[in-house]
């Protein structure tokens, strides 16, 4: 019998479903059985209590599954038969007014929408591209060289500069009250590198040892403390100790504390110099990649299935309860987050998921075995043992499931990038790794 399906709205769609009186009874007096022949109770032996006794027990409940189980498999059936795609789960209540023998059931719905992409050559896209030099390998020996140094206490004359490492003891106040976590001795921290806020590394620089300073400090509205975040504390700060830093030679000595295989400076410079390019060519990749799909979404026309939207906010949501959680915030799965905040990112992640979904099976865009192999053996070459990286990757469906989904989206940025209007941008290293 053709489903007559009723258009609501855009994607919104109803059915009426039918289902006999006689299946669902006759399916639940099979289930009483089957539960009759292992059920216990006081008085009676295992596989001997009364069939009427079982049902007046477990009749409701097994009703209940069979009704559900039957709804379910009569729904499957109907948007099979009039071919339909299904975003989300239904909405199903039982319809009044049925004929004799059967049980009614509406179902509304949505379906998947039409994905309608523009032309791609007329998409405008900035495509980067960035190279390693000898600087940017540079920077990277010094970032060795600063986690291989030692440190030599300065004389009582000389004050403290950036790079150096401080012993201070410190205690700050708000409204002439100390705070928790505003206390400490002994504290150990390196000018100049971040450690602290910019206040309180701007007055400890140029002091000596001996020496002391009171000092106000702002602490941002943002700062993870929330009992300061915002407020303006008074520090008292003395150093007991300055210490200068001393950096190692790059010398064949140091390279060989880093393990590097051929034990020369050149090998050391080499090695860095492929890690680097690794790193850039993913960079790279991202950000392309990023550009392709803002080109996507803005040559796309469909409608947002609303289940899928809101199914999409319910996993932004749980993973910013889990991020609180992950930072020590206390009864982060309680909290108040308006789910809101998360739509305009729910809504693009479901519309660039249907717009490539609808390109790649239009364009037969999907990862091959030998493309997944090779992102997977491209991941691994950076550890010291590829083979048991590229194992673990392929010893777990989920995992191959994610660099699929890589590679799928590669796929698309290749094929975007050969049709649309590309614009080649050079940028430097450090303003494609943000250090600029």
């Amino acid at each position: 019998m053709a489903v007559n399906v009723e258009t609501l709205e855009k994607l919104e769609r109803k059915i009426t479903l039918s289902v006999p009186l006689s299946a669902i009874q006759s399916e639940v007096d099979a289930r009483l059985k089957k539960v009759a022949r292992t059920v216990k109770m006081d008085g009676f032996r295992p596989g001997k209590v009364p069939m009427n006794v079982v049902a007046q027990r477990y009749g409701y409940s097994v009703q209940y599954e069979v009704l559900n189980d039957k709804v379910g498999e009569a729904f499957a059936a109907a948007v099979n038969e009039a071919e339909l795609r299904v975003a989300g789960q239904p909405k199903i209540t039982e319809k009044e007014g049925a004929p004799e023998g059967e049980a009614q059931f509406e179902a509304v719905f949505e379906v998947m929408p039409e994905v309608k992409i523009g032309d791609l050559t007329a998409a405008e896209v900035e495509k980067l591209s960035a190279n390693v030099d000898d600087a940017a390998i540079d920077k990277t020996v010094d970032i060795l060289r600063k986690q291989r140094r030692t440190f030599t206490e300065r004389a009582a004359a000389e004050a403290a500069a950036d790079g150096d490492r401080v012993t201070v003891d410190f205690e700050g106040k708000i409204d002439g009250e100390t705070f928790s976590g505003g206390k400490a001795e002994d504290f150990q921290f390196l000018v100049g590198e971040g450690q602290m806020l910019k206040e309180f590394e701007d007055a400890t620089r140029g002091m000596k040892a001996g020496e002391s300073k009171t000092f106000p400090l702002a602490f941002p509205a943002d700062y993870h403390g929330a009992d300061v975040a915002g407020k303006t504390a008074d520090f008292l700060v003395t150093v007991k100790k300055v210490e200068a830093p001393n950096l190692p030679e790059v010398n064949e000595e140091f390279v060989k504390t880093l393990g590097v295989e051929g034990g020369s400076v050149a090998a050391l410079r080499d090695d860095i110099k492929k890690n680097l390019e690794r790193e850039v060519k993913f960079r790279v990749q991202g950000r392309n990649k990023q550009a392709v799909m803002d080109a996507l979404v803005s040559v796309a026309e469909l409608d947002l299935p609303k289940a899928s939207v809101q199914a999409e906010v319910g996993r932004l949501l749980e993973g910013a309860r889990a991020e609180l959680q992950q930072r020590g915030i206390k009864d982060a799965a309680k909290a108040e987050i308006p789910e809101d905040i998360f739509l305009p990112q729910a809504e693009r992640r479901v519309r660039l998921g249907l717009v490539v979904a609808e390109l790649v099976k239009s364009n037969n865009l999907q990862a091959t075995a030998e493309q997944i192999k090779s992102h997977v053996e491209e991941l691994a070459s950076s550890y010291e043992k590829p083979e048991d990286v590229v194992r673990w990757y392929f010893g777990d469906r989920n995992r191959l499931a994610e660099v699929e989904a890589v590679v799928i989206e590669n796929n698309v940025t290749e094929f975007v990038l050969g049709k649309a209007k590309v614009t080649d941008k050079a940028v430097s290293f450090d303003e494609l790794m943000g250090q600029a």
